[in-house]
């Protein structure tokens, strides 16, 4: 049996060696939207697993940049636009967006160069925010993208933690580790003599909010009160 397939790259490719063994995947955005499993109730085939997204997120994560950096008058998403699971994140956020009075943008990168250039743009504008959005181009160049935010003083919002970890403003997302811990479970039920296609994908359901105030303060930007208390873990 393949398990905790990570990236839906992955999933993609292991589909494509086989229809009989088991598949149970970790962290895809959108299963359906990328054609991984029929439904997330009903997975059909030998596929299902857990996703790393669950829609309400995308209006957090525009609530946080504005709360946050309240001068933010425009929302700027960074992401790879060659990744099938993109467009309901899109949805999400701009319909959270217009809630707010927030006008968005979009910044498509695809490798380094792009993010610099995308980035760099961004400095020539006022008072705009980003939102990263969750996947491999963003999350293997996230020191580069935390670096020139910081360098811009762009207020960010990520959904990883990893991104905090290399100085990042403020993350809101699913616990991985919960993720990894629900997708064992569904292994285990597997090898017990479930089939995946009777086992529903399942989305997150712990999530974290994690500041940066060291990230804050070198931006200019006094945390509200109410959002540190909210907060699972603050750095200092």
């Amino acid at each position: 049996m393949s398990t905790l397939s990570s990236h839906m790259a992955v999933t993609q490719t292991q589909q494509q060696q086989t229809r009989t063994i088991p598949i149970v995947f970790t962290t895809v955005t959108d299963p359906v939207g990328s054609g991984l499993v029929e439904s997330l109730a009903r997975p059909g085939g030998n596929t299902t697993g857990f996703t790393n997204f669950e829609f309400s997120m995308a209006g957090k994560w525009v609530e946080l940049l504005k709360e946050i950096a309240p001068p933010v008058r425009r929302v700027t998403i960074v992401f790879n636009p060659d990744n099938a699971a993109m467009p309901g994140q899109l949805r999400a956020i701009a319909e959270a967006a217009s809630a707010l009075g927030l006008r968005t943008a979009e910044a498509h990168v695809r490798d380094s160069a792009g993010i610099e250039r995308a980035i760099n743009e961004l400095a020539l504008v006022s008072n705009v925010g980003l939102v990263v959005l969750p996947e491999f181009v963003t999350t293997f160049h996230r020191g580069l993208i935390v670096e020139l935010a910081a360098r811009h003083r762009l207020p960010a919002v990520y959904s990883q933690r990893n991104f905090i970890n290399s100085g990042g403003l403020i993350c809101y997302g699913p616990d991985n580790d919960d993720v990894y811990r629900r997708a064992a479970s569904y292994v285990d039920r597997i090898l017990r003599g479930e089939k995946p296609a009777e086992l529903p994908v399942q989305q997150p359901t712990k999530f974290e909010l994690v500041i940066n105030l060291k990230a804050a303060k070198a931006l200019g930007l006094t945390v509200p009160d109410k959002l540190l208390a909210l907060a699972d873990e603050v750095i200092e």
